[in-house]
């Protein structure tokens, strides 16, 4: 059996984040994941990143995200993820959802809403674009995804978080909101399968008592601990 491949969006002012993240997944995986954070002074050192941050870009991993497909030798299915996320269930039923689906390239939350900040995290500036979102947790069939680094590079933000390069509409499947539920932009829901601290993740100071932030300071406790359940 092949471990699920999972990346994590790395951003230096978030290390806190992406390990409380990781140690959710693994707590809840039926199955061996390996998880990769995608680290860009890595990225660029091996000459696979190279452009330049953008204005807009709130995270270091904004855009290193769609290097996903070519980092897993566009074979199989791969999963990314934003680090400001935690993960209520078990990571193999999220990628399932896509095996099941037709064939596509990449599935997503398909959020349809108006951000109600404008101001986010760190002081961030709240950008608003079409399918704002969606690309904050994809499932890839990584061979219907030829997202060269090259393109990666050269491409514009909108055209790379708009999933321009998937082929079509069509090509983009549609994951339940419950494996990307927006904390403060949604209703409050414990259940959710994979809470996203959107506006703010608890490491934060300024968002440690946020809505559902006990959730979370529960998995650092226990991965501080060294507890696995």
């Amino acid at each position: 059996m092949q471990p699920l491949r999972v990346f994590i969006g790395y951003d230096s002012k978030e290390t806190i984040a992406y390990h409380v993240l990781a140690h959710s997944i693994l707590r809840h995986a039926s199955g061996p994941v390996a998880i990769t954070p995608l680290v860009q002074p890595q990225l660029r050192k091996a000459g696979l990143y190279t452009r330049e941050r953008g204005k807009t870009e709130s995270t270091e991993f904004s855009m290193t995200r769609f290097l996903v497909p070519y980092l897993s030798h566009f074979e199989g299915y791969s999963i990314f993820l934003d680090c400001d996320m935690l993960c209520q269930s078990d990571i193999y039923e999220m990628s399932e959802l896509a095996r099941q689906d037709e064939p596509r390239a990449v599935w997503c939350a398909q959020h349809d809403y108006m951000p109600s900040t404008k101001i986010k995290f760190l002081g961030q500036q709240q950008t608003i674009y079409p399918r704002k979102n969606w690309s904050s947790a994809m499932v890839f069939d990584n061979a219907k995804c030829q997202l060269m680094p090259d393109y990666v590079n050269r491409a514009t933000g909108l055209e790379l978080h708009r999933m321009l390069w998937a082929g079509g509409d069509d090509q983009i499947g549609s994951l339940p909101l419950s494996w990307n539920w927006l904390v403060g932009e949604y209703e409050p829901r414990p259940d959710a399968k994979m809470l996203h601290y959107t506006l703010g993740t608890p490491c934060f100071a300024d968002y440690k008592d946020t809505e559902m932030a006990q959730a979370w300071h529960d998995v650092y406790a226990r991965a501080a601990r060294g507890l696995e359940r």
